[in-house]
């Protein structure tokens, strides 16, 4: 079985995957090593690596070079966080798509967002960006798992209204997950799960951090990301510790992981 294939039944309706999100080789395998059945790379956290900010400051070459680490560190299905595809036109999707199969990736997600602002592109070149994503998928020797990004909620400039019109069309147009991050209430997000037929994925940040498992089910979400969430946990960590350390107040150093745990956590995941 493919990882595109392995990576594909893991996503149903009600029993949602929850997929973390890594940012370099290590939180890869830690991850792996603690339970995950799949894996993604983040735009944000691999920019952070880099001492970058987030939207659009990654090139492809880089993202792919970082997804392709991750492949081969992990034995579990990767998805690649590629942002707007590196380029306007669906060509360009297409052939970010063509490439993610070669990396080793069992899939991808595209959003709709016109780097490095925060509109949208407008409706009828986001659908054709979308099924060019999706034919390219398709044409892949192995099983690959395309998702269609709708990020105006988010980033403010459409509603939940333009955001299933696009995850309706983004559908029809081949998408095999859908995904719109950060609804402004619970009951959009159900609305956004009820108005497709393709699994949806949820992403777990901001007030949705307050929900459990069992809301998630019983609206039936396929899956369960992280964005950046790990990774700023953790620069959080670096950010507070440090301001302590500069005050001279070393009680922030009394909570670190265990160096013998994640030697273990490491090495139990070698590849």
């Amino acid at each position: 079985m493919s990882m595109g294939t392995r990576f594909r039944e893991l996503h149903k309706k009600g029993d949602p995957l929850m997929m973390p999100n890594a940012w370099d080789i290590g939180s890869a395998k830690i991850l792996e090593a603690l339970g995950a059945k799949a894996i993604a790379t983040s735009s944000a956290a691999h920019a952070f690596t880099l001492g970058r900010p987030d939207m659009g400051t990654v090139t492809r070459d880089e993202s792919l070079a970082h997804a392709q680490d991750l492949v081969a560190a992990v034995n579990v299905p990767v998805s690649g966080d590629f942002e707007n595809g590196f380029g306007d036109d669906p060509e360009a999707v297409a052939e970010t798509v063509r490439l993610a199969g070669e990396v080793g990736l069992a899939g991808c997600c595209i959003e709709d967002t016109i780097l490095p602002s925060i509109d949208a592109y407008d409706f009828e070149l986001s659908v054709e960006r979308i099924k060019a994503g999706a034919s390219a998928a398709r044409a892949l020797d192995n099983d690959f798992m395309f998702c269609a990004r709708a990020d105006g909620i988010m980033n403010g400039v459409y509603d939940c209204d333009e955001a299933i019109r696009r995850l309706q069309a983004f559908e029809a147009a081949g998408a095999d997950l859908l995904y719109a991050p950060l609804p402004k209430s619970f009951s959009d997000l159900e609305r956004i799960c009820n108005s497709v037929n393709a699994p949806v994925n949820i992403l777990l940040a901001g007030d949705y951090r307050n929900n459990s498992i069992d809301d998630f089910k019983r609206i039936g979400a396929a899956r369960i990301s992280l964005g950046s969430v790990l990774a700023r946990t953790i620069h959080h960590t670096i950010v507070d510790t440090t301001r302590k350390l500069i005050a001279h107040d070393y009680s922030a150093l009394l909570k670190t992981a265990d160096g013998d745990e994640i030697d273990a956590l490491l090495t139990q995941s070698a590849k």
